[in-house]
């Protein structure tokens, strides 16, 4: 089942917008405050801009942006996946010298056995 939509209204600009969303009317308010800031920002910077330059030149510098955080969640994706890589080799090197270790130690226990059996052994008369 999918996500309920409903109908807000939003104010950008002087005009009204109504928006047909699945998030909540408080998100999609703050987005519109936001993008108001943004153009109002960019109209006050020249008094020749038309809406439609300011939502063109936001809508780049947003998409901008959006593009350079996907870029370095990317980067950080690749970066955690060569972490992990690491740490599994790590481990893996650790377990080998584990058992490396639980080797000599048997191999150890069974010469001093040995050693045991043969120092009795000349002890005998």
């Amino acid at each position: 089942m999918g996500m309920a939509t409903s109908k807000v209204r939003l104010n950008i600009c002087g005009s009204s917008y109504v928006v047909n969303t699945t998030e909540s009317e408080d998100y999609m308010q703050n987005l519109a405050d936001r993008l108001n800031l943004d153009m109002n920002e960019l109209m006050a910077s020249s008094n020749s801009i038309s809406i439609t330059t300011a939502a063109v030149m936001t809508a780049l510098n947003y998409r901008d942006e959006l593009e350079k955080a996907s870029g370095s969640a990317d980067n950080m994706r690749r970066q955690i996946k060569d972490y992990l890589e690491d740490a599994a080799s790590a481990k893996m090197a650790a377990e080998e010298v584990r058992r490396e270790n639980a080797s000599l130690k048997r191999r150890i226990d069974e010469l001093e056995r040995r050693l045991r059996r043969s120092q009795s052994a000349q002890e005998a008369p």
